[in-house]
């Protein structure tokens, strides 16, 4: 099959052949970077394909095990976060909630969506850095507030007015690293809540200014108990890079619920060399982190959390099998309240991208009105629209779940288990520690 540019697929173009290592995007981006002398900076997660929840299947019932009817049997969704310390734990309706993302990173009316169609479907939403807008509270019934290493607009009465607390420690997209706000971006709100100048870049922090291992993270846990009255759960979000240690270590400092990130993760900005070779794939992340909660006789005790590319209601479904309590969307939320609309297609054509492609909400020039702080693009979002959008989007992914649970024999979602997937390559089966399809084989475990 040839191109339009008379290439095909094999990279031959009139007779010549591309290589296979400097290609066309690579080449490019070295005489991007032999012009400007800086990284290249944007948003989203990971573009490379890895290896993810679609090279795995389930196993629906047949002889050898009895489906659930739909119409008739209950398959229960609902799932309490933070039973492990907290007084006053979260119980949401659906194990799906929506992941930190700023307002800074994104606009007042994209904050209040969000806030809207978590509330409408029964589950929570999360600040991101910066601080809490009173869009977000007033929005959301259940709000998660996230205490960064930045700890810009952190402040004890908003740590009261949350619903639950998120120490974040690293992010999938990029753990290790610190976050990224273009000063195009920092308008005198923004600035105000942050405590920064106006329209001057900023980098946040990549690690806690006042701890530097968990023995620290155990007494900064405890202070925050202290100060909400021991009223709210405590969150540990870790970028997935070492899950079986970190999450090991988040359970003895504390936590009550642990996030983990992987590196399909999105964000706002960061260097993309941190965004495609930092970190591991979620699908990678999850069976480690099950085998310490589970060596630590704390699995389903602390809750887990997965995130970092889910998409469907299937990446759901198969979270939950291998072990997860609930995960949490974030660009796939930002596609439901209008991000990459083609209806745009002119005007993202004019930025120098396209629907589905527009990955620079750094830059602060979204026609969809969610990655901006220009007053005028941001009043295009309309709020409610998005929030019922979203709301709808969510139901779509529990009701897919539910689909999936109850032809595995699952009165429960959580009830999902890895017996119920087979994988469809050796990297997958080695991954998430289930069986190649058609055999009884795992990769790396020994066969008796």
């Amino acid at each position: 099959m040839t191109a339009k540019n008379g290439t095909d697929r094999a990279g031959w173009r009139d007779g010549l052949r591309e290589s296979a290592t400097f290609d066309r995007p690579t080449i490019h981006e070295i005489r991007r970077a032999a012009r400007e002398g800086v990284y290249d900076i944007r948003g989203g997660g990971a573009k490379r394909r890895v290896p993810n929840f679609d090279d795995l299947l389930f196993l629906g019932a047949s002889v050898s095990r009895y489906p659930l009817e739909g119409y008739r049997e209950r398959c229960d969704t609902d799932v309490v976060l933070g039973t492990r310390f907290a007084k006053k734990p979260l119980h949401i309706d659906i194990p799906v909630t929506i992941a930190g993302m700023s307002f800074g990173a994104l606009s007042a009316p994209a904050k209040e969506a969000l806030g809207r169609g978590a509330t409408a479907m029964g589950t929570s939403t999360t600040t991101g850095d910066g601080g809490m807008t009173e869009e977000e509270r007033s929005h959301s019934n259940t709000l998660v507030y996230q205490l960064l290493p930045s700890r810009y607009g952190m402040n004890p009465d908003d740590l009261r007015r949350a619903d639950a607390i998120e120490v974040v420690v690293g992010q999938g997209a990029k753990p290790g690293g610190g976050g990224m706000l273009m000063g195009q971006k920092i308008s005198e709100r923004v600035a105000a809540m942050r405590d920064l100048p106006v329209g001057i870049d900023q980098r946040s922090a990549c690690r806690h200014p006042d701890w530097t291992g968990p023995d620290d993270l155990e007494i900064k846990i405890e202070e925050l108990r202290e100060i909400t009255d021991r009223e709210k759960p405590i969150f540990v979000k870790v970028g997935a890079s070492r899950p079986y240690y970190d999450v090991a270590l988040a359970v003895k400092s504390g936590a009550d619920v642990v996030v983990l990130d992987g590196m399909q993760g999105g964000t706002a900005a960061s260097q993309e060399v941190f965004i495609e070779h930092v970190g591991i794939p979620t699908l990678a992340a999850i069976p480690p982190a099950v085998q310490a909660l589970v060596e630590l006789g704390m699995h389903r005790k602390v809750q887990l959390i997965v995130s970092g590319g889910i998409r469907s209601g299937a990446d759901v479904a198969k979270a939950l099998a291998l072990g997860a309590d609930a995960v949490s969307i974030g660009v796939a939320a930002l596609i439901a309240i209008g991000d990459n609309d083609p209806t745009l297609e002119a005007e993202y054509e004019k930025i120098g991208s396209a629907a589905g492609f527009y990955d620079d909400w750094h830059e602060g020039r979204d026609p969809a009105g969610i990655f901006t702080q220009d007053e005028e693009l941001a009043a295009r979002l309309d709020p409610e629209l998005g929030g019922r959008q979203l709301a709808n989007y969510l139901r779509t992914l529990v009701q897919e779940t539910q689909t999936l649970a109850r032809a595995c024999g699952k009165s429960r979602v959580q009830n999902l288990e890895p017996e119920d997937l087979v994988a469809l390559t050796v990297e997958a089966a080695a991954m998430a520690r289930v069986p190649l399809a058609g055999t009884e084989w795992i990769p790396g475990q020994e066969r008796y």
